[in-house]
């Protein structure tokens, strides 16, 4: 996969981040329906934050991105907007789901990971995530 330069007033870049996130406490509350309805919530939430979500996939516990940014995004402030309007959403919309597995408000752990794409192909990255093991 080509590295797709982006513009912007005053740059060029390219800048790729592998992010996880993982559900509060490990649990396997992530069911099929709820990962494809992520999916739709976290590629809304990207574009909003001028980046791209380019492969997306998870298992039970966690969801793995792959996320083209622009350079003036704070990582941390990013992560963030997506934890808590994802959640929200979730919780909102799998409610009786959720409510099994937390009583309370909650459905990330606090704790993420990030990392530039920088050491790996891009190509390997996306064929890592594309075979999670999606929940059934």
């Amino acid at each position: 996969m080509q590295p797709l330069l982006r513009k912007s007033s005053h740059a060029v870049f390219c800048i790729h981040l592998h992010i996880v996130l993982v559900t509060k406490y490990r649990r396997k509350v992530i069911t099929n329906v709820i990962l494809n309805r992520l999916q739709v919530i976290l590629t809304d939430l990207c574009g909003q934050q001028k980046a791209s979500l380019l492969e997306f996939n998870g298992e039970e516990d966690h969801v793995h991105l792959l996320v083209n940014i622009s350079p003036d995004t704070h990582i941390s402030e990013f992560v963030k907007v997506l934890k808590a309007s994802s959640s929200r959403l979730i919780r909102k919309e799998f409610k009786s789901h959720v409510d099994k597995y937390y009583c309370q408000p909650v459905f990330w752990s606090s704790s993420y990971f990030v990392n530039s794409s920088g050491g790996v192909s891009l190509d390997i990255l996306k064929k890592y995530i594309q075979q999670q093991d999606t929940p059934s």
